[in-house]
């Protein structure tokens, strides 16, 4: 890849863009109004935009190895607070994807260094659900389980914040656990029972 070809590329973008609509850039720089919050992987095949069918000022966006919300990483917490809080986004996606290279590593015994602290949340993940998984013999079934299942624990960790329980209590809120299936490029509604799932755990994080 040469790096200058990106400039080159934007240029033809810019062009593009203000041939379909003169004001496009005048337009973004008024501000950005989200209903959307999308937290997902960084992996550079999986585009939030694109595979939401969604444009700019339409999704705030916050990606990281393997979609984790983790409560001690600050960087996805400011993301979760300033979208809520301030941009008053109405629904929050956690979004997976079969194929993801984090949760796979997570799977395996090697010592990855300074990823490890960080695929350990993962394999958290699994031991909370290794009886379901080791039931799975197929091990491509098992590691799209565990995308699934890590999606899912996402969103648990998601709702033990404060800033997302006002929100759902006070402006009903909706959190959402999705995966994108890359091989076929659809986009899949896990659909999980949170209310369910929160049931008897809720006591021990509900803040006031």
């Amino acid at each position: 890849m040469n790096v200058e070809s990106v400039f080159e590329n934007n240029k033809k973008w810019i062009a593009q863009k203000l041939e379909l609509d003169p004001e496009y850039f005048t337009k973004l720089g008024k501000g950005q109004d989200p209903k959307l919050l999308y937290i997902g992987c960084s992996d550079s095949r999986v585009t939030a935009e694109d595979l939401m069918g969604l444009g700019p000022g339409e999704v705030f966006v916050h990606r990281n190895i393997a979609n984790l919300v983790v409560g001690t990483d600050l960087n996805a917490m400011s993301v979760v607070e300033y979208s809520v809080k301030h941009l008053n986004v109405e629904h929050v996606v956690i979004c997976g994807h079969y194929g993801c290279g984090g949760v796979k590593a997570a799977m395996q015994s090697a010592d990855l260094g300074i990823l490890n602290p960080w695929l350990r949340n993962i394999r958290d993940v699994y031991r909370l659900h290794q009886r379901e998984l080791d039931t799975i013999k197929d091990p491509e079934k098992q590691y799209n389980r565990l995308v699934e299942l890590n999606v899912q624990e996402q969103c648990v960790n998601l709702i033990k914040t404060a800033v997302i329980q006002k929100a759902v209590r006070n402006h009903d809120l909706k959190v959402h656990g999705w995966v994108f299936d890359i091989r076929t490029g659809k986009l899949i509604d896990l659909k999980i029972d949170l209310d369910g799932i929160l049931k008897y755990i809720m006591q021990i994080y509900t803040l006031d």
